[in-house]
């Protein structure tokens, strides 16, 4: 039975699972799919079959199973074949008994998308990579199953692929034997996981073993990628990381690596960061750097690898039952990874990058009209998808660190480790936590968890200081911990003088430090040890002394502190962007930590872009690029300031020109790049899209770089290059392309968009906007959730009001929720946007 792309729209909702869940008790799930076709790209789907075991409650003699594929071809149920019921998303069982044994065999789609089995052809090659991605709900775009976290099993994977490649799922290989067009290999059981962190990989993909021992335990470990990328994996970083990790957490969560053997594969076309599937841990190839890389990059992929391992217990081992709890698994990996990364001897200003990038996540979302409680309501998959988020994640991260504070480390993971013996290989709730957590520290976490988990939006902590004292301000009160760094000048430098420790509670706090002369004191930075999630404002005395000496501070921690507090003051439209862009020109130069200079300069380029009034955008930009280029060739050679500035070149050159010919000259040879500059192809690629985009780069410039860099990576910026072109009939092609052409990867969609916004020129694309808002309703309901986000994010008119989007708003009252938020949230950028360069033109 086959049935149309239409039917695989349907939603499954939290009451119908967790009835299902009531009457149906999972035991075993066995795949077997065959992928030896997978080479022919002319073909799009293949074989799968599952055969489910299960019991099933009185009164509970019909069931669904989730599949959405291309076909089914026979429902058996125990041993009876059954007329096929399928919708194109739910395949009816009917006449169940108390024990069940139900076969689905039909066939699945090859994925584009990056949801499902995605596949990818290697253009430097031919050769051709499949992997699965599945969280929260695309398992059942493989094989059919119940799609729920808390319905468990133990899997059995069979796949078939051709000869030669690679197969890999959560279990080990038990057996190998040959078969017609090639290989057929089995995977040990699985103990008990969910269905969205079950995992198939297959292709030629290049391997580095290792193995990693404590005590009696061993775990054979793989670190995979691509063949034509195995050159640049540095396989041995990442296992010593890996290694480290281990180390930490068997010990920490007393409780020994659950999952035999532990291999980490780095794919193409990759939707997320990572992904937590248990004894196959998916990486996205940006972790594979094929140029120059920064600290800060090794310090991000570090902190990934050990995010993901925390899962292998908070999401893996212990599993929410619905995702309303999906911050039981995401904040506490979040926290972990960072927490790991320092514990571990491996990154040990890791907080600093957290305080700075991940907090920063968390601000602006806890800011959005869409914003949510860390415990969030989850009534669908469609509003699970879209709470993958910076509350989830970072905010809930920001919390456990004050957590951890609040009941001490100790009593954390102690409480930890008596959450995995008592939930192990099953699934929880909050109560269940807390339960745990309580017993541990034996403090009533109930205060705690209403005040962070089911509250949302975020306090503001400012300091009022007189002759006599000081006064810690707060807005939408809430309990901190909080530290005041005072820091006076000497000379040119600001030092830390003081540390005031203070519990924050009311509106207004009053700080009892007698022995201070406030009159002395220069900057005063609330939370300088980042120890509580909270937006800091600086008063006028301390903002003067930053704009003086905020490189000079020592401390990194309390320079991330600093940078997010003016960044967070030019979003709000306190400091204008002009004085912020002085404050970076001036200090982002001497910043020795690579994240925040990084941070600083992307804040720039944005704050150009989007915050700048209309009027002195172009004067701002030309300044900062000189800034940049000064910077570039003033950095120590071959260090990661040289290449962050060199990046910064590159962003800001796509808005302006007047370093093109310069840029031109480095690229074609006639000049020579600044001493130590790795020149890779990525950095090439990042230098002459900014030229296409200002008119300064052809299409045989772009064919010719192309020449010398054929890869993947290569061909999506190409791709780019061309779009940019600021020509309205480029951008008018590319309009459509990423609308109408369902030929392009997930991938291949954001390098037309990019083409299409490349330099900010509205002048080029305004003449859409109308297009906009007609499609993208029916392309919500026609592509996938990914390929829909991704075009309604990414085409989104950044017009000079937001009239045309109240108005899609109000005559869409019934459109999906999901993609309301989705234009909520853009339309929230809009207006912040509109309003911080309305602020400055006053």
């Amino acid at each position: 039975m086959h049935v149309s792309d239409s039917a695989r729209t349907a939603v499954l909702r939290r009451d119908e699972t967790a009835d299902r869940a009531a009457g149906i008790r999972l035991h075993s799930v066995s795949v077997d799919v065959d992928l030896r076709s997978a080479r022919d790209l002319e073909e799009p789907t293949f074989p799968t079959s599952a055969t489910l075991t299960f019991d099933a409650a009185a009164g509970h003699d019909a069931t669904w199973i989730d599949f959405i594929g291309h076909s089914i071809d026979e429902v058996v149920v125990n041993g009876v074949p059954q007329a096929v019921d399928w919708d194109g998303a739910r395949v009816r069982v009917r006449g169940l008994e108390p024990r069940n044994v139900v076969t689905v065999r039909g066939r699945a789609l090859f994925s584009r998308s990056g949801e499902g089995l995605h596949r990818f052809a290697d253009p430097v090659d031919g050769e051709v990579y499949l992997y699965t991605q599945y969280e929260p709900a695309d398992c059942r775009r493989v094989y059919p199953c119940f799609e729920q976290p808390d319905m468990k099993a133990r899997w059995s994977f069979t796949v078939a692929a051709p000869a030669g490649w690679t197969v890999l799922s959560n279990g080990a290989e038990v057996a190998r034997e040959a078969v017609a067009d090639g290989i057929r290999v089995s995977f040990a059981e699985t103990l008990p996981i969910s269905s969205y962190i079950t995992a198939v990989a297959a292709g030629p993909y290049h391997r580095v073993d290792g193995s990693w021992s404590s005590g009696d335990a061993r775990v054979d470990l793989g670190v995979l990628c691509r063949a034509s990328l195995a050159p640049h994996l540095d396989a041995d970083e990442i296992l010593d990381v890996t290694r480290r990790g281990l180390d930490y957490f068997t010990e920490a969560f007393a409780q020994p690596y659950p999952w035999g053997k532990y291999d980490q594969i780095f794919v193409p076309e990759y939707n997320l960061g990572a992904m937590e599937n248990p004894g196959l841990v998916t990486f996205t190839e940006a972790y594979v750097f094929r140029g120059a890389s920064t600290a800060a990059q090794h310090e991000g992929r570090a902190n990934t690898i050990l995010h993901e391992m925390a899962h292998m217990w908070f999401g893996d081992l212990t599993t929410m039952k619905w995702w309303d709890d999906l911050w039981l698994k995401e904040s506490f990996a979040d926290f972990m990874g960072s927490h790991a990364n320092v514990a571990t001897g491996a990154h040990p200003d890791a907080w600093v990058s957290f305080a700075s990038r991940r907090k920063g996540w968390a601000y602006e979302q806890d800011q959005l009209p869409t914003t949510h409680p860390i415990v969030a309501d989850i009534p669908d998959l469609e509003a699970a998808k879209l709470n993958f988020d910076g509350i989830t994640y970072a905010k809930g991260a920001s919390v456990l660190k004050q957590l951890v504070a609040f009941v001490g480390e100790d009593a954390f993971f102690r409480g930890a480790q008596g959450y995995f013996a008592d939930y192990a290989f099953g699934s929880t709730t909050l109560p269940d936590l807390l339960t745990a957590l309580e017993s541990a520290s034996g403090r009533d976490l109930e205060p705690w968890s209403d005040a962070w988990l089911r509250t949302t939006g975020l306090s503001e902590l400012r300091v009022e200081r007189a002759a006599t004292g000081a006064t810690v301000v707060q807005t939408s009160p809430r309990p901190h911990r909080i530290t005041i760094g005072l820091y006076r000048a000497d000379g040119a430098r600001l030092v830390r003088q003081d540390g005031i420790d203070l519990d924050v509670v009311d509106a207004r706090t009053a700080v009892d430090a007698p022995g201070i002369d406030w009159a002395a004191v220069d900057l005063i930075v609330p939370n300088d040890d980042d120890s509580t999630y909270a937006k800091v404002r600086l008063d006028a005395r301390s903002l003067d002394a930053v704009e003086a000496g905020l490189s000079t501070i020592d401390d990194a921690l309390a320079r991330s502190v600093v940078w997010a507090a003016l960044w967070n003051a030019v979003r709000d439209a306190e400091l204008p962007v002009a004085r912020y862009l002085g404050i970076v020109a001036r200090h982002a130069p001497a910043e020795t930590n690579a994240a925040l200079l990084a941070d600083a300069t992307a804040h720039a380029r944005f704050a150009l872009g989007r915050y700048a009034p209309d009027d002195a955008r172009d004067a701002l930009a030309s300044a900062w690029l000189s800034t940049a280029w000064e910077a570039l060739h003033a950095a120590a050679p071959s260090s990661d300031a040289q290449l962050a500035w060199a990046r910064a070149v590159g962003a800001v050159a796509s808005i302006c020109a007047d370093r093109a010919v310069e840029l031109r000259g480095i690229l074609e040879g006639i000049t020579d790049a600044p001493d130590g500059l790795a020149l890779d192809h990525d950095l090439r690629w990042l230098w002459l899209i900014a030229l296409s985009a200002t008119g300064h780069a052809s299409i045989a410039d772009a064919d010719a770089e192309l020449a010398t860099d054929p890869t993947a990576s290569g061909r999506l910026a190409y791709r780019t290059a061309l779009a940019a072109r600021p020509e309205a009939d480029v951008r008018a092609d590319a309009w459509r392309a990423a609308w109408a052409d369902e030929s392009l990867s997930n991938d291949e969609l954001d390098a037309t968009i990019a083409g299409v916004r490349a330099g900010g020129r509205r002048d080029l694309i305004s003449a859409f906007d109308a297009d906009y808002f007609a499609r993208i309703r029916p392309t919500w309901s026609a592509r996938s959730i990914e390929i829909a986000r991704r075009l309604v994010r990414g085409l989104f008119p950044a017009g000079e009001s937001t009239d045309a989007v109240d108005q899609w708003l109000s005559g869409n009252a019934d459109a999906p929720p999901a993609l309301r938020r989705i234009v909520i949230e853009l339309r929230d950028g809009l207006a912040r946007d509109l309003r911080v360069r309305g602020a400055q033109a006053t």
